[in-house]
């Protein structure tokens, strides 16, 4: 099967529509260059594959971020994919975590979902983590936020996650209430017969072919994903000279070369004074 895609489906005569995601080399690019431990890694992939579901419902340039925070031993989760679907992420941990538990590790918190448009203004909502998986707490924002029934479906391996995503669309095709439901409720159904295993090692159409035999179903052509990190060392420099000066300063002092590293792609970057300088004059030149 690909290794990094994403498709979307159509089922037609009805008004819902679906996508499906495979990540895998990104995946293994990601969690190798940090070295998460498992269990942080299963919930980082999670992350990441939903964000990528979640970008392909709306239409924007720029980019879409998926945060949580807590105060245990897992203290940010964060995935992040543009229009044109790169992604990164970032986890932050004490230790390994022992429960997926989405309540349990982000106790009392909420997860964020920010859009950032390339042109327009940034908007951000915050979703209770009201279930026990990312799939619970993703499915109430879309209830909440956009009144559309949505049902989704994540699984993680140890170097492959995937995501299943439905939603049913304001009527157009079928304005029967009742029709409506019986057709969310039959695919919905179908969709929880699938496993973990199916949905991470079939290709989108077997997938579908598996779970929707009796439906009329187009699945439309793969897109790719990619990982790229967007830091770059004018972004690196614009984040140290955010440090109070006197203690830039001081840390100069003490050394003629801070070195900064990347903590989404570990790549370092060194400066000295005159590179920091260099690079800020340049930028100003530029703009």
């Amino acid at each position: 099967m690909a290794i990094d895609v994403s498709q979307r489906f159509i089922f037609d005569d009805t008004d819902i529509r679906g996508d499906i995601v495979s990540l895998s080399g990104c995946f293994k690019e990601i969690i190798t260059d940090n070295d998460y431990p498992p269990g942080v890694a299963a919930l980082l992939g999670e992350f990441l594959v939903a964000s990528v579901l979640m970008s392909s419902t709306i239409k924007f340039e720029g980019r879409l971020v998926l945060q949580a925070r807590g105060k245990g031993d897992l203290s940010l989760l964060m995935a992040e994919v543009t229009h044109d679907r790169q992604i990164r992420g970032i986890a932050r941990y004490k230790q390994d975590v022992s429960t997926p538990d989405m309540q349990t590790l982000f106790a009392g918190g909420a997860l964020a979902v920010t859009i950032e448009p390339a042109n327009g203004e940034r908007y951000q909502s915050l979703v209770p983590i009201a279930g026990s998986k990312l799939s619970d707490c993703l499915e109430h924002y879309f209830e909440q936020s956009e009144q559309l029934s949505t049902s989704i479906t994540l699984a993680s391996a140890h170097d492959a996650v995937s995501g299943l995503l439905l939603q049913q669309l304001p009527s157009q095709l079928v304005t029967d209430v009742t029709e409506r439901a019986n057709q969310w409720q039959h695919v919905t159904v179908l969709t929880n017969t699938l496993t973990d295993e199916e949905l991470i090692t079939l290709s989108g159409t077997d997938v579908l072919s598996r779970l929707f035999v009796e439906e009329q179903v187009r699945l439309l052509d793969e897109n790719n994903i990619q990982f790229r990190c967007t830091c770059s060392t004018e972004r690196t420099a614009r984040a140290l000279v955010l440090i109070d000066s006197a203690e830039l300063d001081a840390m100069f002092d003490e050394t003629a070369v801070i070195e900064m590293n990347c903590e989404f792609c570990s790549k370092q970057y060194a400066f000295s004074r005159q590179t920091l300088t260099e690079v800020l004059e340049g930028e100003r030149n530029i703009n």
